[in-house]
């Protein structure tokens, strides 16, 4: 009889590990990351509709991942340019160059051109901007939106 249970403990030990490794392993996986090229979503990014910002002028903000999620926000702002305002709350980020703001992280998707040749498209009114973000000025109920395209 002593030999039958020292023979289920192993066993036994081995289904738990099993299971804690599986849950371990499943919990750090992201479903839709394969879907979201170069992806990093942050924990602190605001929800679908707020209400972003402090300041006098008011304009829509839309950011469009690359498999369509669409993502709005209403921004409140005394910045002079839709750059400025959208840096300083958080929802765009990039490198400085020559051209001016090379945006890389919207609403915190990464966008990695290098990598998967996809890349941020910036619209105002609709419209592809004929001018970057940090040189776009912002206009009162105007609309603007990220793109990722590829």
């Amino acid at each position: 009889m002593q030999k039958k249970q020292n023979r289920k403990l192993p066993s036994f030990i081995l289904c738990i590990v099993l299971i804690v490794a599986t849950a371990l392993l499943t919990t750090g996986c992201n479903g839709n990351a394969e879907n979201q090229p170069s992806a990093a979503a942050e924990t602190n990014v605001p929800s679908d509709g707020s209400v972003l910002g402090t300041g006098s002028t008011q304009f829509t903000f839309t950011v469009v991942d690359i498999d369509g999620g669409e993502t709005q926000f209403e921004i409140h702002t005394d910045k002079t340019t839709v750059g400025e305002a959208l840096t300083e709350l958080g929802l765009i980020s990039g490198e400085d160059s020559e051209y001016g703001l090379y945006v890389q992280t919207v609403n915190g998707i990464s966008a990695d051109y290098d990598k998967d040749g996809v890349y941020w498209a910036f619209y105002v009114n609709g419209e592809y901007a004929q001018t970057g973000v940090d040189s776009t000025p912002v206009e009162e109920g105007g609309s603007y939106s990220f793109k990722a395209e590829k």
